[in-house]
């Protein structure tokens, strides 16, 4: 193997690390027991605020979903799916066949487990694998979503390249990650990595060039970063015990506060900012 397949291969072992280790199904279903829901008759919507592990919970995953022009008996593949939270509402709220991809078993574990809890595993299927080289054919997809998960990975002109190559020809793919806005130094740890060897974070301007270069032209850019400050003030105000929505990546992360607190500084400071991309794939 070479030199750079191995730095590739190191970094999504270390990335792997970074996020496995907790039973999160067993957490997120004796919280609910504890609140007094009903695991025989527990429904997708049970799990919204347990199971989001992006910036803007569930209402951000409303939004992207709601630009995806998706019907019944489309295939959809969620890219980084960590615990299928994204998976389940697509499949639930608009009757499609989706496909999450996860490079930490722990996740795809959980993900199969709460997807069978509440019922859509009919619909659903959820694999262990790396985003870069993808065990799916050419164009096998009607949409592609990702929601914070390039953040980990160095080689991005190898992901768009993938999530192009899967994508059927005019149809769209939807990014929801955090990007580099200003010059300064990252405060770490942050939810996505513990030190700058596993974050690489590029601009908005340097991902319309690599989208470009995949064969994607962006439809929509927007930036979330007046909703991320909102949204992480108020998930600090909560006790880490309280249900809310930022409850998943409290199970899912080691120091979850104090990463928590470190990504809302290095927003306010202007370091970073959550910003979502709509694009399509061209035609071959």
């Amino acid at each position: 193997m070479n030199r750079p397949a191995r730095q590739a291969r190191d970094i999504e072992r270390d990335v792997a690390r970074h996020y496995g280790g907790t039973d999160m199904a067993a957490s997120i279903l004796d919280a609910l027991a504890a609140a007094g829901v009903d695991r025989a008759t527990l429904q997708p919507s049970d799990l919204a605020p347990f199971e989001e592990l992006h910036i803007g919970g569930r209402e951000a995953t409303e939004h992207l979903v709601g630009k995806l022009d998706l019907e019944p008996g489309h295939q959809v593949l969620d890219v980084g799916c960590g615990i299928g939270g994204a998976v389940r509402y697509i499949a639930a709220h608009c009757g499609c066949r989706v496909v999450g991809l996860d490079l930490t078993p722990e996740f795809i574990r959980a993900a199969d487990t709460l997807t069978a809890a509440v019922g859509l595993d009919h619909r659903v299927r959820f694999d262990v694998g790396s985003a870069l080289d993808m065990p799916y054919a050419d164009a096998q997809f009607d949409a592609v979503v990702s929601l914070h998960v390039a953040m980990n990975i160095a080689d991005r002109a190898a992901l768009y390249r993938e999530m192009a190559r899967v994508l059927k020809p005019g149809r769209p793919l939807a990014l929801y990650d955090v990007m580099k806005k200003g010059s300064g130094e990252l405060l770490f740890p942050v939810p996505w990595a513990e030190s700058p060897a596993t974050s690489h974070l590029v601009t908005p301007v340097e991902m319309h060039a690599l989208l470009a270069d995949a064969g994607l032209r962006i439809v929509e850019s927007e930036d979330h970063t007046p909703l991320a400050i909102r949204f992480f003030r108020k998930v600090m105000e909560q006790a880490p015990q309280q249900p809310g929505a930022f409850s998943a990546p409290r199970l899912a992360m080691r120091r979850s506060d104090e990463k928590l607190r470190n990504t809302l500084a290095n927003i306010e400071q202007g370091r970073i900012g959550p910003v979502m991309m709509l694009a399509t794939r061209l035609p071959d």
